[in-house]
């Protein structure tokens, strides 16, 4: 079994190796591909291992011995899945990897934006402390999370590990789907440990201090949060996005951080990626952004190199496991 990846090198750049994928076949792994070298890189290949490289219509028609397609990611928009499904490949894609890492890391943004801890440890270091003349400073309000309104679009396992935190944080959670009733949504959730108030998504954009999102990116929820619906939220709200960057209209947030209508923003994520220099959101004030890295925790990496070998697996077993393109495949 001839296995390729495309581009393992963000997964391990040298400290998560892929004992688990070696053991199924002869696997050869390329740290990126660009896009004139993914066909010979690709040809011979029973098995086609991908996180951002594109294989698009065109790419998959040139590959008669490709037989699996594995999308190290939950998202899987860099396959054409029709095309592979009308060939008889199945999509794998990897889900619940990185629940606490990604998790995690919206509090950190969000702590962050609340108490600034970089940028007074940088006044420290600067010498304000010691030659100021009161025995303490800041620099920016100092916000208590207890107390106020969490509001999470999308309530799958990544936004009910966010509520958990929020309410340990002293929180009131509520929560909204972007395509299901709050009575939907509240039905169709996984039980919590904490008390969450199920809303339309309106309430939850006028209600909440911070909000999170944690949706796919569909027709549906491209530009969500934009002029109509910042305009519900409370001035000063923050608003973190951990899902994609296209969920923003990014000249709205833009906007609404310079006006003071946003109080902060924390985004993993842009709307094209790498960022782009002209992204407005690089020069608006209250804001952090990272790399999207809030996956990258060496244990989340681990966890998907691991569950997409146990995916392959399967599928060489005649059990494929988390098939995205079941509905194309003949």
């Amino acid at each position: 079994m001839k296995i390729v990846v495309l581009d393992g090198y963000t997964l391990n750049p040298g400290d998560n190796p892929w004992t688990s994928l070696e053991a199924l076949g002869d696997v050869t792994v390329y740290d990126r591909t660009p896009s004139e070298a993914i066909l010979e890189r690709s040809r011979g290949a029973e098995v086609l291992i991908t996180n951002k490289t594109r294989l698009n219509a065109e790419t998959l028609a040139a590959l008669p011995d490709l037989r699996c397609i594995g999308v190290v990611a939950t998202g899987y928009d860099v396959v054409d899945v029709a095309e592979a499904g009308k060939r008889g490949i199945p999509v794998m894609n990897v889900v619940n990897y990185g629940t606490e890492a990604v998790a995690q890391h919206a509090f950190a943004l969000l702590l962050e934006l609340c108490r600034r801890t970089a940028l007074h440890d940088a006044g420290i270091r600067a010498g304000r402390w010691a030659a100021g003349p009161d025995w303490c400073f800041w620099d920016t309000p100092q916000v208590e999370l207890t107390g106020k309104v969490m509001g999470i679009l999308g309530f799958g396992t990544i936004g009910h590990r966010v509520g958990e935190l929020a309410h340990a944080f002293g929180m009131k959670v509520m929560a909204a789907s972007p395509r299901k009733s709050a009575a939907e949504a509240a039905a169709s959730a996984a039980p919590a440990s904490y008390p969450v108030d199920f809303v339309e998504r309106d309430e939850l954009f006028r209600a909440s201090d911070v909000l999170s999102l944690h949706c796919p990116l569909t027709d549906q929820t491209r530009g969500i949060i934009n002029a109509s619906t910042l305009a519900m939220m409370k001035d000063g709200a923050i608003l973190l996005n951990l899902a994609r960057g296209p969920l923003l209209d990014e000249a709205a947030v833009a906007a609404a951080l310079a006006s003071g209508k946003l109080g902060g923003l924390g985004a993993d994520v842009a709307s094209v990626e790498p960022i782009k220099a002209d992204n407005p959101l690089l020069q608006s004030p209250n804001t952090l952004l990272t790399p999207h890295i809030a996956w990258a925790t060496l244990a989340a990496r681990r966890n998907i190199i691991r569950i997409m070998a146990e995916n392959i697996a399967g599928w060489m077993k005649g059990e494929p496991k988390s098939v995205v393109n079941k509905a194309y495949l003949v």
